[in-house]
């Protein structure tokens, strides 16, 4: 009985042994959530180096999963990322990216996500996000956050307009698809409330075929909607 003990503790000993000294797969790269690949494949397995060795050419002994997990969630385009390895010793990557829901384009040219953070642009993928000009510092997006994100999940403004232009004491302008006027919000206060009017202007000037004939709607004042002809 105490041979055969022995005996089953030195073969899971050698077997754990063998099994941290394996060499790590070439690492199997997940996108979870929207395809479009702002970053590859390709990009990702670069990230996952360790002390500038191949993760695929190092052992499982030495592999640190939690600075791989790291690299990975320090990239600006990745929402989050979970590594592991699998029983067979598979390495393993999960990778959300960020979805950009503006594209600024002032002294610098980034996408705003869906958090409201910075989000560089992508040789692999551009975005159709609205365009977002005028004084607008990426160490201070909340203002142009809170507009882009209400476009984002409003159908009516997600379909129509096509650039937010942000002044320097933060009013903003909307510029609309197939539509010659420009739309004044001002402040972003009472923002339902003049989105509503909008609409309501929008769809009583369509109906009337009106449209054209103005070259600025004006929402800044409570409960008016005050347009310039052209």
């Amino acid at each position: 009985m105490g041979v055969l003990l022995v005996l089953v503790g030195f073969l899971y000993a050698f077997s754990t042994t063998k099994n941290k000294v394996r060499k790590v797969s070439q690492p199997q790269v997940q996108f979870l959530g929207d395809n479009n690949l702002f970053i590859t494949q390709a990009n990702v397995s670069k990230l996952l180096i360790q002390n500038q060795v191949a993760v695929s050419n190092a052992s499982k002994e030495i592999l640190d999963l939690n600075k791989l997990e790291a690299a990975l969630n320090s990239n600006p385009m990745i929402k989050s990322a979970q590594v592991y390895l699998s029983v067979s010793g598979e390495l393993k990557a999960e990778v959300t990216q960020k979805t950009p829901i503006a594209r600024v384009s002032a002294n610098s040219s980034y996408y705003i996500d869906d958090q409201g953070k910075y989000m560089p642009l992508s040789k692999n993928h551009a975005a159709r996000v609205p365009l977002v000009t005028g004084f607008v510092k990426k160490e201070s997006l909340e203002n142009v956050f809170k507009i882009a994100e209400k476009i984002n999940e409003d159908p009516f403004l997600n379909k129509y307009v096509i650039e937010i232009h942000q002044n320097r004491d933060n009013s903003i302008y909307l510029k609309l698809r197939q539509s010659t006027f420009v739309v004044h919000l001002g402040k972003l206060n009472q923002l339902d409330k003049k989105i509503n009017n909008l609409k309501a202007f929008y769809q009583k000037a369509l109906k009337e075929k009106t449209l054209n004939n103005y070259s600025k709607v004006n929402l800044q004042f409570d409960n008016q909607v005050v347009c310039t002809k052209t």
